[in-house]
């Protein structure tokens, strides 16, 4: 099937995730735009099965073996192919009729269909922020190559990437990353030694998944986000700073070298970076919520306190080592915010792991795509390590 001219053929990775179904939504708003023409998701058959049966896209992917049969029989009728497994993904990413992939899986997982879409020419909506934090030299680096954008779908980047719109990117000063703070701002290291996974899990702000909703309680997900921006936007540690705005309005802020300041302001709702990334470089009208001054008559900022939450500092200190240390710290958070959502380890002990772990993990000055990986298996299984040995 070839793509429509007024229609944008969309794979969206992690269709059944928090930004999957979001993307789906801003789809549905605009089906004479965009048209989701491959879904996947890990294991969520059901999701997957509802979702390809509203949408009808050429392809689906199921990453687990299991679940492939039961897809198939729903789906055949629909005349929808079913795929499986990563390989499969890093594949159909590559299709000529697909014109912008949105990577929305969690974690690692992310990195490998990124690059074979980045290979294939592909643009990349980019939502794993993931796939920047572990590779992000390679990954840029095959980008300008292949001359792909990188769109960012974080509320954060995405802000700085619309305020840089018709700048000149020598001119940054520094940009500031804002952060709600999450469910435990201005708490100290003795409260958090007790809270419990449901107490972590309630963001005052926005809806997401449960892995970056504990990133955003011990703001590692503002570290993730630090590490990402370095890539996108071409900036050195020191150009990178991270204020707390606990009204999440100001989405992310750049200073010029003239002393100016531009600021991206909305309210908190990631179907607008969505649909931006996915309609760029075009604006499209919605009836999304509108911001109204007079509902916030204040908004306020505060220092982020990294001697409390440590994740932020070792996501700083992980970009001025370089190498594989950023690896190291996002394989290492991977598996403590699984073990803490499987309540198996306290929610400070998180930070104690990781530390060990950036400690411990062999330092790779310019790590190679293996480097990566095995960085990666390394990290894991001596995070797991430590999560074992630990007494409760």
């Amino acid at each position: 099937m070839k793509e429509d001219n007024n229609l944008k053929n969309i794979a969206i990775l992690g269709s059944t995730g928090s930004i999957g179904t979001q993307a789906l939504e801003v789809i549905r708003r605009n089906p004479d735009r965009f048209r989701a023409f491959v879904l996947t998701a890990q294991n969520n058959a059901e999701r997957l099965i509802a979702q390809a049966i509203e949408f009808k896209p050429q392809y689906v992917v199921i990453g687990t073996r299991e679940k492939f049969e039961e897809l198939q029989v729903v789906l055949h009728p629909h005349g929808i192919t079913v795929l499986c497994g990563i390989d499969d993904m890093c594949e159909i990413v590559t299709h000529s009729d697909i014109s912008l992939v949105l990577t929305a899986m969690v974690g690692f997982a992310g990195l490998k269909p990124t690059l074979a879409a980045i290979k294939a020419g592909k643009d990349i909506a980019l939502a794993n922020k993931e796939t920047l934090v572990v590779a992000g030299e390679l990954v840029t680096s095959l980008a300008e190559k292949h001359k792909v954008k990188i769109l960012p779908v974080d509320s954060e980047h995405s802000a700085i990437f619309q305020c840089l719109e018709g700048e000149n990117m020598a001119a940054i000063e520094k940009i500031y990353l804002t952060a709600s703070g999450g469910p435990f701002r201005g708490k100290t290291s003795e409260f958090l030694s007790t809270i419990t996974k449901k107490e972590a899990l309630k963001h005052p702000n926005w809806v997401m998944g449960e892995k970056i909703t504990i990133d955003s309680a011990s703001l590692m997900n503002k570290g993730l986000e630090v590490i990402e921006a370095k890539w996108l936007f071409k900036l050195d540690v020191s150009q990178i700073d991270v204020i707390v705005h606990p009204q999440s309005i100001i989405h992310s802020i750049v200073q010029f070298h003239d002393g100016s300041m531009k600021a991206q302001m909305g309210l908190p709702d990631m179907k607008l970076p969505i649909q931006y990334a996915m309609a760029y470089p075009e604006r499209i009208p919605n009836n999304f919520p509108r911001f109204d001054f007079i509902d916030f008559p204040g908004l306020s900022f505060e220092k982020a306190d990294k001697k409390t939450f440590r994740n932020l500092d070792f996501a700083f200190n992980a970009l001025r080592s370089g190498g594989n240390m950023p690896c190291v710290i996002n394989a290492a958070n991977e598996v403590v915010v699984a073990e803490f959502l499987n309540d198996r380890l306290g929610f400070l002990d998180m930070s104690d792991i990781i530390e060990q772990c950036m400690s411990e993990v062999m330092f790779i000055e310019q790590p190679t795509l293996d480097d990566y990986i095995e960085t990666d298996r390394q990290a894991r299984v001596y995070a797991l390590e430590l999560v074992t040995n630990r007494k409760y």
